[in-house]
């Protein structure tokens, strides 16, 4: 979880504009409450399935993730980064 002081009522989500579609795994994670938070689990699934596109949102609690059907690999990622991923099925 985040350790950081700079949360606010208001949060801008940490995107990056990738369409979600076919293919694409998402996740909800309660526990991702900025966009530090979003940047941290962004950088620890590109840097852990190198070539996947990754859309956080902490507004909405929802990461999805293109370049993978791993859900798996994902799911551990994100719990090694610190956070707690649900898988969203659609």
């Amino acid at each position: 979880m985040c350790g950081c002081q700079s949360h606010s009522e208001k949060t801008t989500p940490r995107t990056q504009t990738q369409p979600q579609g076919a293919g694409t795994l998402s996740f909800r994670v309660e526990d991702m409450t900025c966009g530090h938070c979003a940047g941290t689990i962004t950088k620890a699934i590109e840097i852990g399935l190198p070539g996947t596109r990754v859309q956080t949102d902490p507004a909405s609690k929802l990461v999805s993730v293109q370049g993978t059907s791993d859900r798996a690999a994902i799911a551990a990622i994100v719990t090694a980064a610190g956070y707690t991923p649900r898988p969203v099925t659609a």
